[in-house]
């Protein structure tokens, strides 16, 4: 299979971007269908920080990060580096020195399906990192890959210009197709999620504005009064489980 690094790829409008940018990784997962949420090993090492920008997209082998040094060459400003890995590991792919390189070429924060290490370090620098391990374990340079290539992150398909979003939530992707059509989604949610909180406000309950009471009878759940009315059906017998 041809190894190859693809120097410019195509990204979303900025202006979409920059909407998007409003919105957090639970509002966005859920409008666009419950569709593009990376694995929860995934962990970020800082809180309170959300990012949302186009994918460069770097395939290593494990242990090794010759490809990682390759895609920052490529890297634009708000960009968001998304590292795969083909085998499992947890060698601290990502340190120090390669977060200031990043920051030099202005990008916005990293996701990897591996481990990184210099965590102080990077936290001092403000860097937001979402990564599967910390493991000083070091690396080897001398395997190629791909940069914008197709990659499977934490168990999703990045493909190179998809808009990712992160925050203490977790991480998902947008289609790069489909951003426009995200964005007007996670509005409506916000819109519905507006209401929702008005009625909670005004005291209503969300058994009632959901419906779901009569969920909770095609399911058999009995109410008691009280306790006392509990243990009596119990007295005579009535098996409750």
């Amino acid at each position: 299979m041809e190894k190859y690094i693809i120097r410019n790829i195509q990204r979303p409008a900025l202006s979409i971007i920059e909407e998007l940018k409003h919105y957090d990784v639970s509002t966005v997962y859920e409008a666009q269908g419950k569709q593009g949420l990376l694995s929860p090993e995934l962990k970020p090492i800082q809180q309170g920080i959300s990012i949302c920008g186009p994918a460069v997209t770097a395939v290593c082998y494990a242990g090794d990060n010759l490809m990682i040094h390759a895609a920052i060459e490529v890297c634009q400003p708000g960009d968001v580096l998304v590292i795969a890995t083909i085998g499992e590991g947890i060698h601290g792919m990502i340190g120090e020195l390669i977060v200031r390189a990043l920051m030099k070429r202005g990008v916005q924060g990293l996701i990897i399906d591996a481990g990184i290490r210099d965590v102080k370090q990077i936290r001092e620098l403000s860097f937001p990192v979402w990564s599967k391990a910390v493991h000083p374990e070091g690396t080897t340079k001398a395997r190629g890959g791909w940069v914008n290539a197709p990659a499977i992150c934490a168990g999703v398909l990045v493909h190179p210009g998809d808009l990712i979003m992160a925050d203490d939530d977790g991480v998902v992707v947008i289609r790069k197709d489909e951003a426009a059509s995200s964005l007007e989604a996670a509005k409506k949610r916000v819109d519905k999620e507006a209401e929702t909180k008005q009625k909670i406000e005004k005291g209503e309950l969300s058994l009632d504005f959901y419906h779901l009471r009569a969920t909770l009878q095609r399911e058999n759940v009995v109410y008691y009064e009280n306790e006392e009315a509990f243990q009596k059906r119990r007295s005579f017998g009535i098996k409750v489980t």
